[in-house]
Order: structure tokens, then sequence, then C-alpha cells
């Protein structure tokens, strides 16, 4: 009976402890996922998100009904597009802070490579709006392959920097990361958008930053893009009047400066407190693509001082988590894939925040999770989904993928593993150094009692 009791007890015993320790790691998946950072980055997403339907309602209405023939059915084009990409963004972000850091890391090389083709065929195929050739696809499908082209280039640079961590030793080993990055951001200003193409340069430094690239090695890389870039500006006089406007934006209010003199009127008339929403002025044809690009602008008018300190510390809260989510990553992939993914966020809304104020000069760079713009909503969507898979504690340096851990990859570790047991097994054959001591008595480790 005891031989059959003990049989039939083992496996019930160890269904048990097997209970006991999946229950332990859903307790621990759930606290990972309601964690402190998970909470603010949510928080400040959708609080950004219900800020940006209320003003791109707000921006866009008055244009729509005086623009066209003046139906107020008008007003709401732009609010029911936004909903309609913010609530598909929205279920893409959950799904993927759920189940997508490990599938969106295989699928890094076809992104990268899918991106680049899409940037070429822009420049083939593309719809031409005001000037600049950035999107592909018909009427309310258009996509702008740029946007997709800034994650592939971080997720392409996590990837490689975490499998092969020497490469950030010196500029040699950086020269795939760049070479790609570089042919990206060619076919960009090529659109041309050198707005997006300061973005992902920033970005991809923020992640070789992250990396543990010294700075003095991004000293030299920084001053070969900006000697490029003024290049590029002065070879172009729609990007050197914006450079002359910005110098000096008084001097050509009327023309290269008007956009940028709007928005400091926009500014301050708002004052501390605002005019209130919907009762702007300058979003009514003063302000060009005030639903997109200028939208900094018609919250300082409408919500002042106050509006604009909100969006910054919301986008504050949402880099603190970030880089915070960053810190705690549980392995190098995750660490430098979440440090690039909240500097690009938090890149390009310096950089909008910046030209509206007039502290840079003007780029067309929406104001992310705020601006109208259905291409940047959804990818800046995704990559928060991607933050708070990590933050849930989730990893993608598993399987097949090489994990490096305290500068040791899996085999180096088994290597080691493997000779400790040789060295063991040798050890015992030759039976030296205690291989055959006679077994301890229970009574052997007792203090003795002192006699008498």
């Amino acid at each position: 009976m005891s031989a059959r009791a003990i049989s039939l007890g083992r496996p019930f015993g160890i269904g048990k402890a097997k209970k006991k320790k999946a229950t332990s790691k859903k307790k621990r998946s759930r606290a990972a996922a309601h964690s402190t950072e998970y909470n603010l980055l949510l928080t400040a997403t959708l609080c950004l998100l219900a800020l940006g339907a209320v003003m791109v309602f707000s921006a866009s209405s008055t244009t729509q009904v005086l623009g066209a023939d003046g139906s107020l059915a008008n007003s709401v084009y732009y609010l029911k597009r936004t909903l309609m990409v913010g609530v598909f963004g929205l279920v893409v972000m959950h799904l993927v802070a759920r189940h997508g850091l490990k599938p969106v890391r295989k699928l890094t090389p076809l992104l990268l490579v899918g991106s680049l083709f899409l940037l070429l065929a822009v420049l083939v195929v593309g719809v031409n709006a005001n000037g600049a050739t950035r999107w592909l696809g018909p009427g309310s499908l258009q996509f702008q392959p740029s946007e997709l082209a800034k994650l592939a280039l971080i997720l392409y640079g996590a990837d490689m920097l975490a499998r092969e961590p020497k490469r950030v030793r010196d500029l040699s080993g950086l020269k795939p990361l760049l070479l790609v990055t570089g042919a990206a951001c060619l076919l960009i200003v090529a659109e041309p958008d050198l707005g997006t193409t300061m973005v992902v340069a920033f970005s991809v430094a923020a992640t070789l930053l992250a990396a543990g690239v010294r700075p003095a090695d991004l000293g030299k890389i920084a001053l070969c893009i900006g000697a490029l870039a003024l290049l590029l500006t002065l070879v172009e006089p729609y990007r050197m009047a914006r450079l002359t406007g910005f110098l000096n934006p008084g001097a050509e209010a009327a023309g290269a400066g008007f956009q940028a003199a709007q928005a400091k009127i926009a500014l301050g008339s708002g004052g501390i407190f605002g005019v209130g929403i919907g009762n702007g002025v300058q979003k009514a044809f003063y302000l060009p693509e005030a639903h997109t690009d200028m939208i900094s602008a018609v919250i300082g008018e409408e919500l002042g001082l106050l509006g604009i300190v909100a969006v910054v510390g919301l986008f504050g809260l949402f880099g603190y988590a970030g880089l915070r989510v960053a810190q705690r990553a549980r392995d190098r992939y995750s660490k430098i894939l979440v440090a690039g993914l909240t500097a690009m966020i938090l890149i390009q809304a310096t950089i909008n925040l910046f030209a509206v104020m007039g502290m840079a000069p003007l780029t067309g760079v929406p104001l992310p999770f705020v601006s109208y713009g259905n291409s940047s909503l959804l990818v800046t969507l995704f990559s928060v989904g991607l933050i708070l898979n990590v933050a849930r504690g989730g990893t993608a340096a598993a399987g097949k993928l090489r994990l490096v851990e305290g500068g040791r990859t899996t085999a180096a570790r088994k290597r080691s593993q493997t000779s400790r047991a040789s060295r063991a097994k040798s050890a015992q054959s030759r039976g030296g150094s205690g291989g055959n001591r006679r077994p301890r008595r229970a009574g052997d480790g007792r203090r003795r009692r002192a006699s008498g």
C-alpha cells in the first residue's frame, strides 16, 4: 500500500507544484503588466490621443466649412478619419504589447527591405501633394513610406547591435547600419522631406548612444551629417528661404517667414489660459496646414500657455517612463530598442514644438499622437506597443536568437559548463583530492562535549 500510495502521491505533488509555479508566473506577469512605467506610458498616450482628436476637429472644422460648400457635414471629415485610424492603431498597439516583440524581431529584415523598396517606389509612382511626393496608394488609403522606414531602421539597429555588441567599439563596425541609414535618408531627401530625414538621423544616433557607441564617434558622424544637411539646404531655394526666414522672420513676414510669423501671433494671442477651444482665429487660413504640422500653434492659441505646458508635460512623462522601461529591460535588445523608439517620439515632438515656437526652422514634422496623419499615428502607436511589451516583461532574446548577458553569449556559457563537467569527471577518475573520502556520519559535525 505504501509503495502504491507513494507512486500515486508523487504525480499529485508534482502537479500541485506545477500549478503553484504557473500561478506565480501569472502573478508576476500581471504585476509587470500593471507596473508604474506601463501605466504612465499608457496614460500619456491616451491623453495625447484624446487631445489630438479634439484639436484636429477644432483646427480643421473651420477651414472645411469655409472652404467647401458651407455644409456642416464637412467639418467632421478629418475627425472621423482620425478616430477610425486611432481605434485601429489602439487595437494594433494592444496586440503588439501582448505578443509582438519576438515576431517583430524576426520580421525586421523583411520590414527593412520592404521600407527601402517603398521609398524607391514613391519616387516613381508616388502621389504629389504641395510640391512633394511622399505618399503611395489611392485616396484615403495613402501611406507614407518614410514613416515605416523610421521604425525599420531602429529595429534593424537594435537587432544588429544586440547580436554583435563589439561593433560599437569603432566606426568600422557600424558601417552596415550607417550605410543603410544613409541610403534611406537620401531617398527621403529626394521626395523631398528634410524634416523626416532629421528625425531618422537623430533617432538612429540615439539608438547608437543607447548601445554604447563612444560620444567621440557620434561627434564625427554628427559633423558629417551637419555638413551634408547644410549643403542640401544651400542648393535648394525653398530650404534656404526657410532658413533665412528663421534667422530673420520679420524681414519676410509675408513670404518665407509667413507661417512662422502667424504661429507666433497665435501663441501670443492665446496668453496664459487661451481663447477657448474652437474660438481661435489663426486656423482660419492664416496658419497653413493647421491640423497637421502647425497644430501646436492652435493649441497655444485656444488653450494658452497652460495647454502647451500640458503637452510638454505629457511628452516628458512619456519619455521618463520609456527610459525607465529601457533601463529595466531584461535583455540588451529590448534596452536598445525601447531607448531608440522613445527617442524617436521625443525627437519628433521636440522638432515640432521648437519650430512652432520659433526656436528652429520649419520642417513639416507632425506632433506625435496629436497632429493629423494616418501613417504617423499608426507607426507611433505600433512603437508604443513594442515599448509596452517590454514594460510587461517581454523579451525577444529567446529561441534561435543569440542572448547576450554580461558580455558572454549562450554558446560561451555552454562551453564553460561542458569544460567544468569534464574537469569534474577527470578528477573523479583520478580519485585524488578527496575522491575516496569515507562518508560522513551524522555525529561527526557535532561539537564534542568536554569530559568531566
